[in-house]
């Protein structure tokens, strides 16, 4: 069996960072951390290991490729987790750090191509049997080609950058007279953003649910799946709220869809911990409806410890292990998949102004109690932290498990009123808002609604 590595490098910051240091401190690995100057100081780095980057700029630090891999290798670190967000899933840095003798803990630099672009992509999963979203076979030639393909599949229209992500290089068109707009106005912005002005069209289904799917693979040919995560409650494609199981999805059309997953992530080669994003259309909200493949992201996100509240099982310590050459631990029938779990964000902003950004000092900090396992906090700040204006503004992760959905939902009711933070506004209250809501409980919202707020004014107001 492959050796484990003694030290690894922590290219990301904040609670990405403390959370895979905390993994690897528990499988006996030292972990460095790769820091900006904004973040040299913070808690979760002292008394570790660390490398300044540079300023507090991400462009200067976080995402420069060369320099972050010269720190790997300077302090001596035979491994480089990425995390999830800034270089996670750059093919160009996953290459540059084997090409320094530095294994990139996530998926081969030519998997995590072909997965970034959009219409190679949804070629190789539809070959592997999902159901895909109708639209252009491939790369659109011009806004022409755009009103052939939309006026084919029906208005609306989405059109979508190639290399795209995170909602940028997107426009609707809901019309023959809008399709031209909208490609040159999706394509600017796709030039701007990410160096690639190409686009492609999907029918825009609205109304839909978003559901992912949570996969590991080896490098020997193996894969399973933990599971799906619904993260409809979501704004401006930000995810809020997460859970699992779906409470929409009835149980024919996620035995096909989690099988066909797994074929496909195999097919592709693909190895490591990595997600692939569906939307669940028409029928989704009384149950039914049909998982549509949007995209697949080739590293962690934000909510895996959604799954691994129901799972048992550590992602981050799995993905050093097959990065390490390892198989699996697991093969499909070990997963068992208990209860239900939900995941707050809660963020450093003012839900009340827009979601404006709060970023300030923390003077109060206090957490609820761990519960026996059911609640869980994922954090890097506590008092005295000071939230930076350079990055995004989370504070802190809650989870929480129960028997059943409603279980869950209480104990993050309860769990949210125990939790005290004060010297930023923080999202919190929404969160409770939206929990305690009639339409959150008995799932009435797509992704174009968020379930219980704003609040409904009382008697009197508004």
């Amino acid at each position: 069996m492959a050796a484990l590595f003694h030290r690894l490098f922590i290219a990301n910051r904040g609670e990405v960072a403390a959370r895979i240091a905390r993994t690897c401190e528990a499988m006996g690995i030292t972990p460095v951390f790769g820091v900006s100057e904004a973040d040299a100081d913070a808690d979760y780095v002292r008394g570790r290991e660390a490398v300044v980057l540079g300023p507090a700029r991400a462009a200067h630090s976080y995402l420069d490729v060369s320099r972050v891999v010269q720190a790997a290798t300077q302090a001596r670190c035979t491994a480089l987790h990425p995390g999830w967000g800034f270089l996670a899933e750059n093919p160009r840095f996953a290459a540059l750090c084997e090409q320094h003798g530095v294994t990139f803990i996530g998926p081969p630099a030519h998997v995590m191509l072909l997965m970034g672009k959009k219409t190679p992509a949804k070629a190789a999963m539809r070959a592997a049997g999902l159901t895909l979203i109708p639209g252009s076979d491939g790369i659109l030639a011009d806004a022409a080609e755009a009103r052939r393909v939309a006026d084919e599949v029906g208005y609306p229209v989405l059109l979508k950058a190639e290399s795209g992500g995170g909602g940028r290089g997107m426009r609707i068109a809901r019309g023959p007279d809008e399709v031209q707009g909208a490609y040159d106005d999706a394509s600017g912005e796709a030039a701007a953003a990410f160096g690639d002005p190409r686009l492609y069209l999907e029918k825009l289904i609205e109304g839909g649910r978003h559901v992912e799917i949570q996969l590991l693979a080896d490098k020997h040919g193996r894969a399973i799946h933990l599971g799906e995560r619904d993260c409809t409650v979501q704004r401006n494609h930000q995810k809020l709220i997460e859970e699992s199981p779906s409470p929409v999805l009835d149980a024919e059309e996620r035995a096909r869809t989690l099988e066909a997953a797994v074929r496909a992530a195999t097919s592709i080669g693909y190895v490591g911990a990595g997600t692939m994003e569906f939307l669940l259309d028409e029928g989704g909200v009384d149950g039914g409806g049909v998982l549509r493949f949007m995209e697949m992201n080739t590293r962690l996100q934000v909510e895996h410890c959604v799954s691994e509240m129901r799972c048992g099982i550590d992602l981050v310590e799995e993905q050093i292990r097959v990065a390490a050459g390892q198989p699996l631990r697991y093969a499909q029938d070990d997963v068992h998949l208990d209860g239900h779990a939900i995941e707050c964000r809660i963020n450093a902003e003012d839900p009340a102004d827009g979601f404006r950004p709060t970023p300030g000092e923390i003077t109060t900090f206090e957490l609820p109690d761990a519960r026996g396992g059911d609640v869980r906090v994922d954090t890097h700040a506590g008092p005295g932290y000071v939230v930076p204006p350079h990055y995004d503004s989370l504070i802190c992760k809650v989870i929480t498990r129960g028997p059943d959905r409603a279980a869950a939902i209480e104990r993050m009711i309860d769990a949210l009123g125990a939790m005290k933070i004060e010297g930023v506004s923080t999202t919190s209250a929404m969160h409770r808002a939206i929990l305690a809501s009639e339409a959150f409980r008995e799932h009435r919202y797509d992704t174009r609604s968020i379930p219980g707020w704003p609040p409904a004014p009382g008697p009197g107001e508004g």
